[in-house]
C-alpha cells in the first residue's frame, strides 16, 4: 500500500531531522521502499536522499536489498522492534489458542530476523514441554517449516542475499543449497503458502520424528511471521489439519493489516506536520467538547 503523500512545505533543516524523516517511513520490518518512493514521500531531492541513505546503510540503520531499502540490524535491535513483536503476538493470540484447541497439537509463532527464525510464542499441553523449542530460540530459517513458509514470500534474490553464506557452508546448510531451497520455496508457493515437513522436530526426549505444517502471516510488503503446527501424529493427519493453520495465519494477517492502516494514517499526519513546520513539533491544542 503506497504511503500517503505529505502536504508541500519547507524541508527539515538539520541532517538529524532529515534522517528521522526517512526512518519514520519504515513502519515495520517488512517495509521495502525504493529511492524513488523515499524521495516522493519525503520531499527530499534525489541527491540528498541518496547521500543520507548511503550513510544509514553504512551505519546499519538500513539495509539496501535487491527489492529496496529496509530496516537494518541496528534499527531492529531497538525497543520499538520488540514492540512490533508484541503486536504480532497480540494479533495472533486468539487464533493460536483456537488452533491448539482444535488440533490438540503444539503451536508455534515465529518471526523472521535476517537469516534466522525466532520463536515468539508456544502453546500446547504437557507434550509441548518435551520439545526443545522455546520463546526467543533462533534457528536458520531454511532449516524450519515456519522459516521456509516466510522465505517463500520474499523475492528469490533477497533469499539468496539473506542465506547465501549459510547455504554455501555444508555444515550450516545441513543438506540445503541455493537450488534445492528455491525448489522448495516454489513448491510452497504452488501449495497456497503451506510449508510441510515430515520430521523437522526430531527430539531426543520424544524419541521420534514429528511432522509439521506452517503458513506465513503476511503484510502488504511481505512476510511478518509464521504459525507452525507440530506434534505426535502422522503426516496424513497433518495434511488434514493444514487448512486450520492457513486460516489462523490469514486471520492474523487481516488483524495486523487493520492495525497497520490505523498507524499509517497517524504517521502520515505526523509527517505532514513535520514538513509544514520545518521539523518542529506543533503545540498541542486544548481538547474541545
Amino acid at each position: 500500500m503506497p504511503l500517503a503523500t505529505s502536504a508541500p512545505g519547507p524541508l527539515p533543516p538539520s541532517m538529524v531531522e532529515r534522517m528521522t524523516l526517512i526512518l519514520d517511513m519504515f513502519e515495520h520490518r517488512s517495509t521495502r521502499l525504493s529511492l524513488v518512493e523515499i524521495c516522493t514521500h519525503s520531499g527530499l531531492p534525489r541527491s540528498t536522499a541518496h547521500r543520507i541513505l548511503d550513510q544509514l546503510v553504512k551505519l546499519h540503520w538500513l539495509e539496501h536489498t535487491p527489492s529496496g531499502y529496509c530496516l537494518g540490524r541496528r534499527s531492529l535491535g531497538l525497543g520499538g522492534y520488540d514492540g512490533r513483536h508484541g503486536e504480532i503476538r497480540e494479533a495472533a493470540a486468539e487464533h493460536l489458542h483456537e488452533l491448539q484447541l482444535r488440533s490438540g497439537l503444539v503451536v508455534h509463532l515465529a518471526a523472521l530476523e535476517g537469516a534466522d527464525e525466532v520463536f515468539l510464542d508456544k502453546l500446547g499441553g504437557p507434550f509441548a514441554r518435551t520439545l526443545e523449542s522455546h520463546v526467543g530460540r533462533r534457528s536458520f530459517a531454511h532449516l524450519t517449516t515456519g522459516g521456509r513458509a516466510m522465505l517463500a514470500w520474499l523475492p528469490p534474490e533477497e533469499v539468496e542475499a539473506l542465506l547465501g553464506k549459510q547455504l554455501s557452508n555444508p555444515a550450516r546448510g545441513r543438506g540445503w543449497d541455493v537450488p534445492s531451497l528455491h525448489r522448495e520455496l516454489n513448491r510452497i508457493r504452488r501449495n497456497r503458502g503451506l510449508s510441510f515437513d515430515r520430521g523437522e522436530y526430531a527430539n531426543a526426549m520424544v524419541g521420534r520424528v514429528l511432522p509439521s505444517v506452517a503458513a506465513a502471516i503476511r503484510g502488504p510488503q511481505g512476510p511478518l511471521a509464521a504459525i507452525c503446527l507440530c506434534g505426535e501424529t502422522n503426516f496424513a493427519t497433518m495434511e488434514r489439519l493444514a487448512p486450520l493453520v492457513a486460516e489462523a495465519a490469514a486471520r492474523t494477517s487481516r488483524a495486523l493489516s487493520a492495525e497497520t492502516r490505523g498507524r499509517r494514517q497517524v504517521s502520515a499526519a505526523r509527517r505532514g506536520q513535520a514538513v509544514r513546520t520545518g521539523g518542529r513539533p506543533l503545540a498541542s491544542s486544548p481538547s474541545r467538547a
